[in-house]
């Protein structure tokens, strides 16, 4: 082992400081460090081997080791291992990989802005809906309605536009310009409404609150497909459409975070496929790598680009990396795989109907109060009373330690309050998914007796 190495936690107190988290107490327990991955699975630098049920950060979807993609980026590091897309230029990788998205994308979707990350995109999308209206001639069109519990990055832009409020206790968000409606979680808020009619009346929200701040002055509303980070909360199957029909007769655009719900992992090149609608513009990331190298991007639409190309002149936007040639080679393989490998129709037809088999299986547990699912996206909603919805008092404890048990006995989850979160590597087996579910009720068995203790 290189010197280094053997001295890489107090290394990691001593010098690194980690996204989200409280970095007393993390020096304090000590750091768990990854070494290496191959398929579905993940091994810490004591060679204690975890399945990796959450794919890195929802983006690991052609799974850890697959030498292809290494090879790949060498083959394009030796070639030309990077130039930007500023001043009239571009490069073969960021060309193929834009008309390669875009292929996936719709008949109204050609083109792409490309960024480094998914809070990037976010940015990028919200200064772009602004500048359209503005072309078209109604600069007053500038308000970004989002949802309370929506997760759209970490930037200033990207927080914003997230609605969870202990992100923006911290900075001072949001910024100007941003306003939020409710969600569509059916099992925490619907109270006595079916989840058909929860569905129609959470989305009718965004017509009524149109209304109050006045069309003139929206110019866009934003959600995921499903909510990632939130919690997987998948709306009910009226939601969509009626918030498609709404952004159409009011004239705002309509976009659909894909940061997480694209590239295959609802079982659809991406989450406004799965649920049938249109977007206008949609953020993009995770699975366009694989998370093997960062990219992000916006897919734009007909109707916005057509103005952006012919109607605004210079965008005066972009970053150093955008199309960056290596990530791009990277992603544009990647790619390649998942369409040989036929994983977005191996999710649909396949491992996705036996994840929520396998979840279903669990319905059957005092602590399980719901299970939903869309492709290898998944929740386990946790319950004090199924029988009443009635939730713990302590969510984030009954989570937690689910969550704990399962990492113990060598399963990654992730817990987000009373609900465990669940997003594969689209490679997963049957027999893995049999391990994940067998692992998960272990953990559940374990929870149920400490809460209830």
């Amino acid at each position: 082992m290189h010197a280094a190495l053997s001295n890489i936690g107090a290394l990691d107190a001593a010098h690194h400081l980690h996204p989200f988290s409280d970095m007393k107490k993390l020096n304090a327990a000590g750091t768990r460090i990854i070494e290496r991955g191959e398929g579905c699975y993940i091994y810490d630098n004591h060679g204690k081997k975890y399945l990796d049920g959450f794919a890195g950060l929802w983006c690991v979807n052609i799974g850890y080791g697959r030498k292809e993609i290494a090879d790949a980026a060498y083959k394009q590091m030796n070639e030309l291992t990077y130039y930007n897309t500023f001043f009239g230029t571009t490069t073969p990788p960021t060309v193929l990989l834009a008309q390669k998205i875009t292929s996936h994308a719709g008949p109204n979707i050609n083109r792409v802005f490309f960024t480094g990350s998914g809070s990037e995109a976010n940015d990028t999308w919200f200064r772009m809906a602004r500048v359209y209206w503005a072309a078209m001639g109604k600069p007053t069109k500038k308000t970004v309605i989002a949802r309370v519990n929506g997760y759209h990055g970490s930037t200033v832009a990207g927080a914003s536009l997230g609605g969870m409020k202990w992100m923006h206790e911290q900075g001072d968000l949001p910024i100007a310009g941003i306003v939020h409606i409710g969600q569509p979680y059916w099992y925490g808020e619907g109270g006595d409404l079916s989840p058909a009619d929860f569905g129609l009346k959470m989305a009718r929200e965004l017509e009524a609150k149109i209304d109050e701040l006045g069309e003139d002055n929206v110019a866009a509303f934003v959600a995921e497909p499903i909510q990632g980070a939130g919690g997987v909360i998948v709306p009910p199957e009226t939601y969509w459409p009626e918030i498609a029909r709404i952004c159409k007769a009011r004239n705002i655009l309509l976009v659909t975070d894909e940061v997480i719900c694209g590239f295959g992992r609802t079982g659809h090149w991406f989450g406004h496929q799965h649920f049938g609608v249109e977007p206008d513009l949609a953020p993009i990331a995770k699975g366009l790598s694989s998370g093997y190298l960062p990219i992000g991007g916006v897919m734009v639409s007909d109707r916005v680009a057509d103005v952006l190309v012919n109607e605004v002149g210079d965008f005066n936007h972009g970053f150093t990396y955008s199309g960056h040639p290596v990530c791009a080679a990277a992603a544009l393989e990647n790619l390649r795989i998942i369409e040989e490998e036929k994983l977005v129709e191996r999710v649909h037809d396949d491992v996705g109907p036996y994840l929520a088999a396998g979840l279903k299986s669990l319905e059957d547990h005092p602590m399980v109060g719901q299970t939903q699912s869309a492709g290898l996206m998944a929740a386990v909603q946790l319950a004090e009373n199924k029988s009443t919805r009635k939730r713990f008092e302590d969510r984030e404890r009954a989570g937690v330690e689910v969550r704990n048990h399962c990492l113990a006995n060598g399963l990654v989850l992730r817990a987000t309050g009373d609900r465990m979160l669940f997003s594969p590597p689209l490679v997963i087996t049957r027999g893995e998914i049999d391990q994940m579910i067998e692992i998960t009720r272990k953990g559940l068995d374990h929870a149920w007796k400490v809460m209830k203790g």
